[in-house]
């Protein structure tokens, strides 16, 4: 994913993907994982940093913005809204699903890192599988309590008849990679991938949006 998956009650967008890739070669199918240590963005203590274009954007769990809730991981936390409408929240949700009177715990992803070895050669950057790389996970259904959007369907304080919800967990995806729905197009990225120094271009030399030439008008 390298278009923001949603935002944040303070307006910060959740931007999962960095476009960082081995060998600088996009086509080589080898992103970079922003959130496992082995690739230095300059994440900050509320798990964001500022792109090059003066952006500031989330790449894991809102740490400033649970430092102001009191006991977070006492209830469910709406973080935001996914770009395809459903909520999201904090990792801890109800032991049971569908019982908003049982107890919180905190939420597990169903990803988990590969085990062996990355393939090797000229085309693949070889190695063990220790999440430098995206592709080092796998979602393995029922390891943990999400699926592989990192949600689940269930009640919420917002939401007691229940409905679609996501998490942005401690552990890969972090913030989720997939949608369960359909989202905006307005959260489509538009011009040149913002993060990444090699692939990206100051706002003065962008070409113009495409409504100046013709093109289709621009979102609303």
């Amino acid at each position: 994913m390298l278009d923001p998956f949603g935002v944040a009650i303070n307006g910060v967008v959740f931007d999962p993907g960095a476009n960082e890739w081995w060998h600088r070669d996009r086509n080589s199918g080898w992103q970079y994982e922003p959130m496992t240590g082995h690739l230095n963005l300059g994440v900050d203590a509320s798990n964001a940093h500022v792109q090059p274009n003066g952006e500031y954007h989330y790449h894991g769990l809102p740490l400033g913005i649970l430092a102001k809730i009191k006991n977070a991981r006492e209830h469910m936390v709406l973080l935001g809204w996914a770009a395809d409408g459903f909520p999201i929240y904090a990792p801890w949700g109800y032991s049971d699903a569908n019982d908003a009177h049982s107890p919180i715990k905190p939420l597990k992803s169903s990803y988990r890192l590969r085990t062996g070895t990355r393939p090797g050669g000229a085309d693949n950057p070889g190695g063990v599988y220790d999440g430098t790389f995206v592709a080092d996970f796998e979602y393995v259904a029922g390891v943990g309590d999400l699926d592989e959007c990192n949600g689940r369907f269930g009640v919420t304080p917002e939401f007691p008849e229940g409905t679609y919800q996501y998490f942005i967990t401690q552990e890969f995806p972090f913030i989720p990679r997939k949608f369960r729905g359909m989202p905006d197009p307005s959260f489509k990225h538009r011009g040149p991938p913002r993060d990444g120094g090699p692939h990206n271009v100051p706002p003065g030399n962008r070409p113009p949006p495409p409504w100046e030439n013709g093109g289709p008008p621009p979102p609303r």
